[in-house]
């Protein structure tokens, strides 16, 4: 590896300033536009925008927050068409969250996907075993690798010996800043600045690659370039009808990563266009941008992993518009960063300390300190994930330890009336249990299929429990029409 370049340097410099810059000036004039309607030191103003997200910032905010290092580097990683199903079904988990979970949120007025569960089984201690869940897979995998990932593209791009903990460092301290200064509506203005300079920025990526090609294929094996994955591929395609239709549900409508987004909207109907408007995005644009580029690095330099992505961009790109696309990147790494930081603040906040040790806290303060906590400890946890053969499959395998049984958790509550709390609690402390030896004593089969034999064992394990308690469980009734007329103008 070389020095810095200088004009790349210069280039990603001035415009991160200049999206910190529109950033502060776009909060400031929403903050001024929305007036009193939300108090300063509330949850719903700092974990919910005070609910005055429009739904181009609840569309980009949702892009973003999925769209970052660990997709682009993790997915262009693997060198193949085949990943592409993971954004391509994603459309259909966003479809869920618009149609089905959304509605239920806004009815029932939840700051957080938890507190539905709360609600659902009159529980505070399922509510705050559940948000424990999502705490420990955002500290211990989705914050760490986002820095991870984040400073493996900044070193592979600048062509320079950088250190990636220090680089890791930088990102995660720059990133909590919008969390703790802004909240919500910061990180959304942010994602949606960027988003348009990193989705800009990506598809001319995909046509310098392809040009670098001259838009020929020929050479690479072809196992790389189908849509119809074999046996041992990553995605074999009988687990398009198996799992992965409910990991995309778990992610997309109960993953207070996401969602928190979408319940920030001042209604419901303005909530669902941010969410069927991210789908177009998500179907149009991004399944390129996660693979093509990949396979042409494949063709020009052979198999290079995780670094695929970062190779390819330094070698198509000059150097000043490198710079550009560096300072876009690194604005999608702190806002994909700093929208989990928000949302596992969120979760801490409204679902754990505010149950169990302040009933009434300072909610700025508050969110300072624990967001410096949590960054400090995502910073420490990065060296973990140095080295991992495949970045995007790792976390989509670690998922499957908690996404299941919290999905079982949320269908029972939508589904079922009549079970107890200790036996849906039960439950998913099993399901954790059943994956986890699914994952490292005994794997039968791929393990996107074992995500659906888990979510099934873990239903059942519910209602099982539940007789053994003594509770009845019965299909809850559907909404009447009426209720779904007065919920779509809430």
């Amino acid at each position: 590896m070389g020095q810095l370049d200088t004009v790349q340097s210069g280039v990603f410099i001035a415009l991160t300033i200049a999206m910190a810059l529109a950033t502060i000036w776009q909060v400031r004039r929403m903050s001024r536009r929305q007036g009193a309607r939300s108090a300063a030191n509330s949850n719903r103003e700092y974990f919910l925008a005070g609910g005055g997200l429009s739904w181009p910032f609840i569309a980009g905010s949702i892009t973003l927050t999925n769209l970052s290092t660990d997709q682009l580097v993790g997915m262009n990683g693997q060198q193949m068409l085949l990943l592409a199903w993971w954004e391509l079904s994603a459309v259909a988990g966003l479809a869920i969250l618009a149609l089905v979970f959304l509605p239920v949120y806004y009815r029932e007025g939840c700051t957080t996907t938890t507190e539905l569960l709360q609600k659902r089984y009159n529980s505070p201690a399922l509510r705050a075993l559940v948000s424990g869940l999502f705490l420990a897979g955002n500290l211990l995998i989705y914050l760490p690798i986002t820095l991870y990932t984040g400073a493996l593209f900044l070193r592979s791009v600048s062509g320079a010996d950088l250190p990636l903990l220090p680089l890791a460092a930088i990102l995660g301290v720059t990133g909590s800043l919008y969390a703790i200064l802004g909240g919500l509506r910061a990180v959304a203005v942010y994602d949606t600045i960027a988003g348009v300079g990193v989705l800009g920025s990506a598809l001319a990526i995909v046509w310098l690659a392809l040009q670098a090609i001259g838009w020929d294929f020929s050479g690479i094996p072809p196992e790389r370039l189908t849509l119809v994955g074999g046996p041992d591929s990553p995605i074999p395609w009988p687990t398009l009808l198996t799992g992965m239709i409910f990991i995309q549900t778990f992610y997309w409508s109960t993953n207070q990563n996401i969602t928190q987004r979408a319940m920030a909207a001042p209604s419901l109907r303005e909530g669902q266009k941010g969410v069927f408007a991210a789908g177009v995005i998500r179907l149009c644009i991004v399944p390129a941008i996660v693979v093509l580029p990949g396979i042409a690095s494949y063709k020009l330099f052979g198999p290079l992993g995780d670094t695929a992505y970062g190779t390819i961009v330094a070698a198509v790109m000059p150097s000043w518009a490198s710079g550009a696309f560096a300072a876009f990147m690194a604005a999608a790494v702190l806002t994909h960063y700093t929208s989990i930081l928000n949302s596992t603040t969120t979760l801490w906040v409204c679902d754990i300390h505010e149950a169990y040790i302040d009933k009434a806290p300072n909610v700025a303060r508050l969110n300072t300190v624990i967001s410096l906590g949590f960054v400090a400890i995502s910073i420490a946890l990065v060296p973990l994930y140095d080295g991992a053969a495949s970045i995007i499959n790792l976390v989509q395998q670690l998922n499957g330890l908690l996404s299941m049984p919290i999905l079982a958790a949320f269908i029972c509550g939508l589904v079922f009336t009549g079970i107890r709390a200790p036996a849906v609690m039960l439950a998913l402390l099993f399901g954790v249990g059943l994956y986890a030896v699914f994952t490292w004593v005994w794997t039968p089969a791929h393990y996107i299929h074992l995500m659906l034999v888990t979510l099934l064992a873990s239903i059942a394990a519910a209602l099982a429990i539940n007789r053994l308690l003594g509770g009845t469980a019965q299909l809850r009734h559907r909404a009447s029409p009426a209720n779904m007329a007065q919920t779509a103008n809430h």
